[in-house]
């Protein structure tokens, strides 16, 4: 009995809005919220939103060294782990930028702007494990150059020293940053001095860590 009243239920409520449906509407009124709580200078959030597409074009990059490793002619799983992992580190550092710009206020409009059609990686393959460590660690300063470059911007903007947000990337994201690129340069390193001494059978042992 009680789903048969369940069933009549549904069907009164919907028969309520196809009946409705021509009053409904999906726009709604732009909210009257005061503005004053929204301080980031134009300059600081360009900044931000730039660094957005960073993110990802860094994640693409690692997402191509994680496919050309897992191909059966190199089959190295444990490079392919490595850069798939980055990959999705990258991308949730730009969904953390999202975020703040998000909590500050700042992106109520051209939001679709934050992904660009730019992001295909610019090398697809690599010679060994010893070029692929090399052009991560490269892409890494790169990353830490332009989060430094925005911190100099927040900070030094005329209209508003924003240190609040200079705070936030250097304690999370400076610190991350360099903690990565330190991996990065031990990984290159003993890979490199095991190369020397096995060749190939070198790459293969550390690929088998990297597991």
């Amino acid at each position: 009995m009680s789903s048969a009243i369940m069933k009549i239920f549904v069907l009164v409520v919907a028969s309520f809005f196809v009946s409705t449906s021509g009053e409904l509407q999906c726009d709604h009124k732009v909210p009257d919220v005061p503005k004053e709580w929204i301080d980031m200078s134009k300059t600081c959030v360009d900044s931000v939103r730039d660094q957005v597409t960073e993110e990802l074009k860094a994640a693409m990059q690692y997402m191509a060294m994680g496919a050309h490793f897992s191909r059966d002619q190199i089959n190295r799983p444990g490079f392919a782990k490595l850069f798939f992992e980055a990959a999705s580190e990258e991308r949730g550092h730009a969904i953390e930028f999202i975020k703040y710009l998000l909590m500050r206020g700042e992106l109520t409009e051209n939001v679709s702007d934050l992904i660009k059609r730019n992001l295909v990686p610019a090398t697809t393959t690599w010679d060994n494990g010893v070029a692929a460590l090399s052009d991560a660690l490269k892409l890494e300063a790169s990353v830490t150059k332009k989060i430094r470059n925005i911190i100099e911007v927040c900070e030094k903007d005329e209209q508003f020293n924003d240190y609040h947000l200079v705070d936030y990337l250097t304690a999370e994201f400076l610190t991350e940053q360099y903690k990565g690129q330190r991996d990065l340069a031990g990984k290159l390193s003993t890979l490199e001095k095991m190369m020397d001494r096995h060749g190939v059978l070198g790459e293969y042992l550390f690929d088998k860590e990297l597991l």
